[in-house]
């Protein structure tokens, strides 16, 4: 039977650094895209947001749902991508 690791381990440190560095590029890929969508006015997002009081919970609703999907895409293709360097080399 194998003994439980220690918590707190310098490789499970690595591991974090890795995976919050990516959801941070995602983050803000998702928020540079929110904002050409907001810019362009795309569908009258803009026009929308703006003619109601409670505008800003659809932006905030808008930009919640951008962060987890390209935060969680690009942490997700960082590690789908750590074999492809080891197989590389």
């Amino acid at each position: 039977m194998n003994a439980p690791r220690a918590i707190g381990r310098r490789s499970d440190m690595t591991a974090v650094r890795f995976l919050v560095r990516h959801a941070v590029v995602g983050l803000l890929a998702a928020l540079v895209f929110g904002g050409l969508l907001i810019a362009a006015d795309v569908g009258g997002l803009r026009r929308l947001a703006g003619a109601d009081e409670s505008g800003w919970l659809f932006l905030a609703l808008l930009f919640f749902g951008l962060a987890v999907t390209f935060g969680s895409a690009a942490m997700g293709i960082s590690v789908m991508s750590l074999g492809r360097e080891r197989d590389e080399v």
